[in-house]
């Protein structure tokens, strides 16, 4: 079974709703964890999007990926160009390793309607993605 890795500055928002897709759509297909550089705990939002679509990430905890070094990992998907560039080089080993860049929903200012539509473009465009993903290499 491989064992994927999706990072995120904070593992609050966008790294959570790709764990959520991929353990959805590669479902006994590979171990799915998610971590961030810093921890800012579990965006309410990214919980609620995910619940639009049916898929529970409500469970998910924030972490770091220091907690994961002890895994040997086949894939790491970086979700956003923080990470890409701030990855710690000495965590990379054999691992494969995809950048695709979505834009921070948590980041966007408005109302509440254009808030939801920023989480809800962001889980679509994540979705998305994620289907290819388990598509090509699952």
């Amino acid at each position: 079974m491989k064992n994927i890795l999706v990072v995120c500055a904070g593992n609050s928002c966008r790294s959570q709703i790709a764990h959520g897709y991929l353990n959805y759509f590669g479902f006994k297909k590979a171990n799915i964890y998610s971590a961030g550089l810093e921890k800012h705990g579990i965006e309410p939002r990214a919980i609620a999007t995910m619940q639009e679509d049916g898929i529970n990430i409500k469970e998910y905890t924030s972490n770091l990926i220091e907690e994961y070094r002890h895994i040997d990992f086949d894939f790491i998907i970086s979700v956003c160009d923080h990470t890409s560039e701030n990855f710690p080089n000495d965590f990379i080993t054999k691992n494969v390793i995809i950048h695709q860049h979505f834009k921070d929903p948590a980041a966007v200012k408005g109302n509440n309607r254009q808030i939801h539509d920023a989480f809800e473009n962001t889980r679509i465009e994540i979705k998305d993605f994620c289907r290819r993903f388990v598509r090509q290499y699952l």
